[in-house]
């Protein structure tokens, strides 16, 4: 075993004492003020990464990730994604999902759907979004093909709109959801920018997808940028060559994320990455809100 220098760890710990001493003389308010900037962050999950286990089962799948630490679930549409993973879930109803997800210790606010669900089917998913109980309603991206130009991206983001005039009526907020192709150059513009131009910004709120930074792009800086259009973010992290890590092993900086967040408007964070990934990221979360 190593001895400790006696004279070293008086020394430490006096200043350890200090320390101490001085966080003590803190103004109570003052301390909750700090801890405020991570405190109570309700952490979520998205479905996606998990779909074939939640098709299998449900409930079982669902009481796991509570038993991670996850307090909220982003489903995804079982109608719209019903050909990629989610179609067991059809045979459900929507009230009887609600139930389920809230045996299991979650809530859900939010879901994904295909834009032509938000588009040509919308009182349906209305009625859907009403009896899950969601107060989010989030596109998850227009999926036009790559050879699209800005004016149709306008012309997406004029229906999206028009959608969300009749979603907000409805008592929820449309939100959309980024992915890499977002952050392309069209026509000398960023796609992205040339969106956030084009969204009413009270009717259509972002959600932003940290999967960007490997383009080089931070949540931070758009949060910042755009203080106030930011619904909620799916979070995951990566390594300088572009491997998916647990939130807190890769080369974001999560605590200028949270503290960004704030001035972006996001009420709801979704980690999205493999399951294995995402069981090992709440626990960094939670040591950042302490």
């Amino acid at each position: 075993m190593k001895k400790i220098d006696r004279r070293k760890f008086i020394g430490k710990s006096t200043i350890g004492l200090g320390a101490a001493f001085a966080l003590s003389q803190i103004p109570k308010s003052l301390m909750a003020a700090l801890k405020s900037e991570y405190i109570n962050i309700p952490i979520g999950f998205q479905s996606f990464p998990i779909r074939d286990m939640l098709a299998k089962d449900f409930p079982g799948t669902l009481k796991m990730m509570a038993g991670y630490g996850f307090q909220l679930v982003e489903m995804c549409s079982p109608q719209g994604y019903a050909a990629i993973g989610f179609g067991p879930l059809t045979k459900l109803k929507p009230s009887e999902i609600k139930t389920i997800i809230n045996d299991s210790g979650l809530n859900c606010p939010s879901c994904h759907f295909g834009f032509p669900e938000l588009t040509d089917k919308l009182d349906d998913r209305i009625e859907f979004a009403t009896q899950l109980g969601l107060t989010q309603m989030i596109c998850s991206t227009f999926w036009l093909p790559k050879t699209a130009t800005l004016n149709d991206y306008y012309a997406s983001a004029d229906k999206l709109n028009k959608a969300a005039e009749t979603i907000k009526k409805a008592g929820m907020q449309t939100g959309f959801h980024n992915h890499e192709f977002e952050f392309a150059m069209l026509d000398n513009q960023l796609i992205y920018d040339a969106l956030m131009s084009r969204f009413d910004p009270d009717l259509v709120k972002m959600q932003f997808q940290t999967e960007v930074i490997n383009l080089g792009y931070k949540a931070s800086t758009y949060f910042n940028k755009y203080p106030g259009r930011f619904i909620s973010s799916h979070l995951s992290d990566w390594t300088a060559d572009k491997k998916e890590v647990p939130i807190g092993k890769g080369i974001i900086d999560w605590k200028e994320f949270f503290i960004a967040s704030k001035t972006g408007g996001v009420k709801n964070f979704f980690v999205e990455m493999k399951l294995d990934n995402m069981k090992d990221s709440t626990g960094y979360i939670r040591q950042l809100s302490l």
